[in-house]
């Protein structure tokens, strides 16, 4: 089993931040995950990984479509280049898959095929994200089951928030999940279908574990707690949530002025143990893709990495995010030595 995390420059600065990475990862004996564009990119960002033989991921340009005979090379020139340095390529999945699923299906196999022909060893893991009815996401897989190269990676975000969004809509048509925040006017008379909305989460996101398990091949997982109401996120997220996080609201709910996520650390608990349960530890493989979301903290054994830095803001809110990277790390470890 291998655990990995988010290695990324997400604050402004020159490298000395993708030092700071290596150096924390490092430190906390995980693998990294690349977000990249192009093989340039990989090659500058490889030189970063943590140690020699860390797990190295890498996530591939959002805006690759499997159905573009030119996004497919795009693919298959990174695997050709990293060879056997990269465990697993990440594209997201394409909502025309539904549509055209037959011509999505010839794709997956054309790039096995040539995955195959070539001696590729990688692995392309084909990620949950474009919000597809779950059903839908494990026909693809059912379909290519013969094709080893090609399987899942599930975002625990993405499938909540679905699930979220679609238990929400049947008990209020027509009322918008995400348009709510913490500070509606409305959000009293909304609350207890909110959270039971949040609190579905977990069983679909376990169902779908275990119809993909019927697959046989590795799965990957990209490892981030959520909640529709969180407006934390640089990015405009709803998710790449901290499993330790809440979200204050200016009202008392279950005796609390803030909100439980879709899993928690207790959900986190049961994600682990069912994927070992269902795929075995040895064919499971998680990166913590959590998103900074503010804060600071003093770079201790990390400040000469930025002696040449007069403001070191950025530094100390990467820091922070990595420390938070990390925190998820030690609660993995608690649910055995298996996450260690």
């Amino acid at each position: 089993m291998i655990v990995s995390a988010l290695l990324d420059k997400k604050f402004e600065g020159d490298d000395a931040l993708l030092r700071l990475a290596s150096l924390r990862l490092r430190q906390d004996g995980l693998g990294a995950e690349f977000n990249v564009e192009t093989p340039a990119e990989l090659a500058h960002l490889y030189g970063f990984k943590p140690f020699e033989d860390a797990p190295v991921f890498a996530h591939l340009s959002r805006e690759l479509n499997l159905l573009r005979k030119a996004d497919r090379e795009c693919i298959l020139e990174f695997a050709a280049g990293f060879g056997d340095r990269i465990r697993g390529f990440i594209v997201h999945d394409q909502r025309e898959s539904v549509q055209r699923f037959e011509a999505y299906v010839e794709a997956l196999r054309v790039l096995a095929h040539r995955f195959e022909k070539e001696r590729l060893t990688s692995r392309l893991f084909i990620e949950y994200a474009s919000g597809l009815v779950p059903a839908d996401y494990i026909l693809l897989f059912q379909a290519v089951m013969e094709n080893k190269h090609i399987s899942a990676c599930i975002d625990t975000g993405h499938v909540g928030l679905w699930q979220a969004n679609d238990f929400f809509s049947s008990r209020r048509p027509g009322r918008k999940l995400f348009r709510l925040r913490p500070d509606s006017p409305d959000l009293p008379a909304f609350i207890e279908d909110i959270q039971a909305a949040v609190g579905s989460s977990l069983d679909t996101l376990l169902s779908l574990m275990e119809a993909l398990a019927g697959i046989g091949k590795p799965v990957h997982f990209h490892l981030h707690d959520g909640h529709p109401l969180s407006a934390s996120s640089p990015y405009g997220l709803s998710d790449h949530l901290s499993f330790l996080d809440r979200i204050p609201v200016p009202l008392v709910y279950d005796g609390k002025e803030s909100l439980r996520l879709m899993y928690g650390p207790s959900g986190l608990s049961k994600i682990v143990s069912e994927a070992f349960r269902l795929f075995g530890r040895d064919d499971v493989s998680f990166t913590l893709e959590i998103h900074p979301t503010g804060g600071r903290l003093p770079l201790g054994d990390a400040a000469h990495l930025f002696r040449h830095w007069e403001d070191k803001t950025n530094a100390e809110r990467m820091n922070h995010w990595l420390s938070v990277l990390c925190d998820n790390h030690v609660l993995l470890t608690e649910f055995g030595p298996e996450c260690k």
